[in-house]
C-alpha cells in the first residue's frame, strides 16, 4: 500500500458506540476522499478486559456502517513478541527502568515533594526516581517475583538525544483540544516517566501503537482529542526507535446532552443497540453530524 494509509484502532472491551462511529467515519471518509486505505487494527493487549465476542462485535458494526478494510485486521495480541524486541531496543540503550513502586506509593512520595510538577493532562506526572535503584536491590526484587513496570526514563531520553529532545517537533492538521493546530513543539514532559509494559503485560498502548503505525506505513494518525496529549510522547518514541513520523489529525469529541462524553458504559446508545431500535447507517451518519 502506498499513499495516504489511516487506521482505526478500536479495543474489543465494549460494544462500539455513536463516538467510535463518529472516530471511525471520519477516519474511513478521510481514506475515501484521498483516495488512500484506512486500516482496522484490533488493540486488544489488555487480555483481561478484551473479549472475542466483543471483537466479533466491533466487524458487525463496521460492516453495517457500510465500511470496508483490508483483510486481515492486525491483531495486536498476536504480536506481542514484536512489541518486547522493541522494549528490548530502548532497554539496550539505558532509556527504561524498572518500577516496582505502586501507585500508591508514587502518589505518596509526590505528596512530600516540595517542587513536584504536579498534575499533567493525563493524571500525575511522575518524573522518576531522583537516583537509580542499585544493581542488587534489582536482583533481589526480581527474586522474590516482585511486580514491576517497564518506564522510559525522560531524564534518559533528553541525555541521549542531547539537542534533538527538545526540537522534537509534530505536524497537527487537525485540532488540539485549545486549539493546536500546525507545527507543534512535542513536550513529553507533559506525561513525565510513562509506563512502556509491565512484568505481566509486554507492552503498553503507546509503544504497540507506535510500532504499529510505523509497520503498516500510517501516514496519518486520525484519532480523538482525548489522545492528543499521547502525540508529544509518541513523537519522541518515533525518535528513539527510528521510526517514520505521520502526520496527525485530531477530531472533536462527541458529547451526550449533559456535556459526558460518550462511553462503552452507555448500552443504550450503542451501534447493536441502535440498529436493534431501527436506526441506519444513515441515521446514524445525522446523528454524528457527518453528510
Amino acid at each position: 500500500m502506498t499513499g495516504f494509509i489511516t487506521r482505526f484502532a478500536p479495543s474489543p472491551t465494549g460494544r462500539l458506540h455513536l463516538g467510535h462511529a463518529f472516530s471511525a467515519l471520519t477516519a474511513f471518509d478521510a481514506a475515501r476522499v484521498a483516495g488512500g486505505t484506512c486500516l482496522l487494527r484490533i488493540e486488544d493487549i489488555d487480555q483481561t478486559r478484551c473479549t472475542p465476542d466483543f471483537e466479533a462485535g466491533i466487524y458487525e458494526d463496521l460492516a453495517w456502517l457500510g465500511l470496508d478494510w483490508p483483510r486481515p485486521a492486525r491483531r495486536q495480541s498476536d504480536h506481542i513478541p514484536e512489541y518486547a524486541r522493541a522494549l528490548k531496543r530502548l532497554a539496550g540503550a539505558g532509556l527504561v527502568y524498572r518500577c516496582f513502586k505502586t501507585r500508591k506509593e508514587i502518589a505518596e512520595e509526590i505528596a512530600r515533594a516540595p517542587h513536584h510538577p504536579g498534575e499533567g493532562p493525563e493524571g500525575i506526572i511522575y518524573p522518576g526516581p531522583d537516583t537509580p535503584m542499585s544493581e542488587a536491590e534489582e536482583a533481589g526484587r526480581l527474586a522474590r517475583g516482585e511486580a514491576y513496570a517497564w518506564r522510559l526514563s525522560l531524564r534518559a531520553c533528553r541525555e541521549a538525544l542531547c539537542a534533538r529532545y527538545d526540537a522534537l517537533v509534530f505536524t497537527e492538521e487537525g485540532e488540539g483540544p485549545e486549539g493546536e493546530h500546525g507545527a507543534i513543539a512535542a513536550r513529553p514532559d507533559l506525561l513525565g516517566d510513562v509506563i512502556l509494559a509491565r512484568k505481566d503485560v509486554g507492552t503498553s498502548y503507546h509503544l504497540a501503537c507506535v510500532h504499529d503505525d510505523a509497520l503498516q506505513g500510517v501516514t496519518h494518525v486520525i484519532r480523538g482529542q482525548d489522545l492528543y496529549f499521547a502525540t508529544h510522547l509518541h513523537r519522541l518514541l518515533q525518535e528513539l526507535l527510528g521510526l517514520p513520523v505521520p502526520v496527525w489529525r485530531h477530531h472533536r469529541l462527541l458529547t451526550d446532552d449533559t456535556g459526558r462524553r460518550y462511553a462503552k458504559r452507555d448500552r443504550s446508545l450503542t451501534l447493536e443497540a441502535l440498529r436493534e431500535a431501527g436506526a441506519t447507517p444513515e441515521d446514524i451518519r445525522a446523528r454524528v453530524g457527518l453528510s
